[in-house]
């Protein structure tokens, strides 16, 4: 609409046309009030009934709401009004009229579970602490893309369909690609690292990742949206520098650039990290939680960590950190060991004090080890045959790691479950919408 102003944008003395949804119609005898809502805000518009046009009246008063509707008038300085101006209009359209009937109140007045909301998801997100949300996220990944850029990566996107498992078949959906099996892809990462061993040399990726496992949980989904770098010439401390950069980077961001969803949020103290992130090896972790007397069973090397105990650690640490030099037998195939230890990996997690965040370290470049690992973890080196050959022809010494955009957001903003932090989810019960 070429003459649109936007709601926020409305100033006493102008002439205006504004369109957007009606979000409230209050009726008090002689006069009415219907409240529009767009993008940028709300605007509350007049109506006199004994001195406007009855048609124009019982356009006005008639309206259901959520309509999307068109008003045209003169703005006047209202102190009474919700943003101290409101429009008297002259003309009142009805572009969609909304059925009386609404699955959720946008308004919010009225509460609806997180399944009617993800069923409606076009109602929910038109509440302002929903789409805050959205907004937020945006935020995130326009700064982490920033971060990126700053830092020398180059931005690319890898394959979803893919012949061969990333770290074996048991979380792999299957899809028929003319006649043949293939995959949706768990991770970009054996693309990524074959990128650094090209003339980029670092990249970058934003993308969806699919994995089939059969939890439902409020922090697993099926299909997620990943945050991967990898770099060639670096090691795993190096590759830490840059994930923690880019989480200070989204963080500041948000603290900056979002104050006003941060305030629709309930946010009044956000703040993002100052200090460096602690790094403790995966020894001192285990030692640190066995010390909190929280679990029921003491852990000991080779032990994965459970959430129990993931929280034990967050709650004593307050903050992000990473656990660094994983037992090989915990982390995958391409993560390289350390050669004086080979029960010892370069791997290494970023855990926020609710849950684990990233996944990364050092990936093993040299051909001959690359296959003993393949080997190690029951997989069949030549089903990869298209990933280890280009190890034969030169590959960098290299680094990386992924994270989940949803997590980042969840923890961010405490949200109680990973589905409010993605607009469309796929779990195990949901495909629609």
């Amino acid at each position: 609409m070429e003459d649109r102003t936007y709601t926020a944008d409305a100033e006493p003395g102008d002439t205006v046309t504004v369109a957007g949804w009606a979000h409230e119609l209050r009726d008090l005898g002689g006069i009415a009030f219907l409240i529009v809502r767009d993008t940028s805000g709300k605007i509350q518009v007049k109506f006199e009934k004994d001195e406007m046009d009855d048609d124009l009246v019982e356009t006005g008063l008639n309206i259901a709401r959520e309509s999307v509707v068109q008003v045209t008038g003169a703005v006047e300085e209202e102190p009474r009004a919700p943003t101290d101006v409101e429009i008297v209009p002259e003309e009142v359209e009805v572009i969609a009229g909304a059925d009386p009937e609404l699955p959720l109140d946008p308004s919010g007045k009225v509460d609806a579970d997180l399944s009617t909301r993800l069923d409606n998801r076009t109602l929910d997100v038109r509440k302002p602490e929903v789409k805050a949300i959205f907004e937020i996220r945006a935020e995130i990944l326009r700064a982490v893309r920033e971060y990126f850029r700053s830092v020398g990566g180059t931005e690319i996107n890898t394959p979803k369909i893919v012949a061969t498992g990333t770290e074996g078949g048991t979380e792999l959906f299957p899809v028929t690609y003319f006649g043949q099996e293939a995959f949706m892809n768990q991770s970009p990462q054996l693309f990524k690292q074959l990128m650094v061993g090209s003339g980029l040399e670092r990249v970058f990726e934003i993308g969806p990742i699919f994995r089939a496992e059969e939890h439902n949980t409020p922090r697993h989904l099926n299909e997620a949206t990943m945050i991967d770098f990898e770099s060639a010439f670096i090691d795993h401390n190096e590759a830490m520098d840059v994930c923690e950069g880019t989480l200070h980077a989204a963080y500041q961001a948000v603290e900056e650039n979002c104050q006003e969803q941060l305030d629709l949020l309930g946010y009044d103290d956000f703040a993002a990290p100052e200090e460096d992130f602690p790094r403790l090896t995966y020894e001192e972790a285990i030692e640190r939680i066995n010390a909190t007397g929280e679990l029921d069973e003491q852990l000991v090397w080779g032990d994965d960590l459970s959430t129990e105990a993931e929280k034990a650690l967050g709650d004593e640490i307050g903050g992000h950190y990473f656990i660094t030099d994983w037992p090989s037998e915990i982390k995958p195939f391409y993560i390289q060991d350390y050669d004086d230890d080979p029960e010892l990996s370069k791997g290494f997690d970023l855990m926020h004090p609710r849950m684990e965040l990233v996944s990364g370290g050092q990936r093993e470049h040299r051909f001959e080890a690359l296959e003993e690992g393949f080997e190690q973890q029951g997989l069949d080196p030549s089903q990869f045959e298209y990933y280890t050959k280009m190890f034969r022809y030169g590959m960098p010494p290299h680094a990386g790691w992924a994270y989940g955009v949803e997590r980042v957001v969840m923890t961010m903003l405490d949200l109680d479950n990973i589905r409010e932090a993605v607009l469309f989810p796929r779990d195990r019960q949901r495909l629609s919408p």
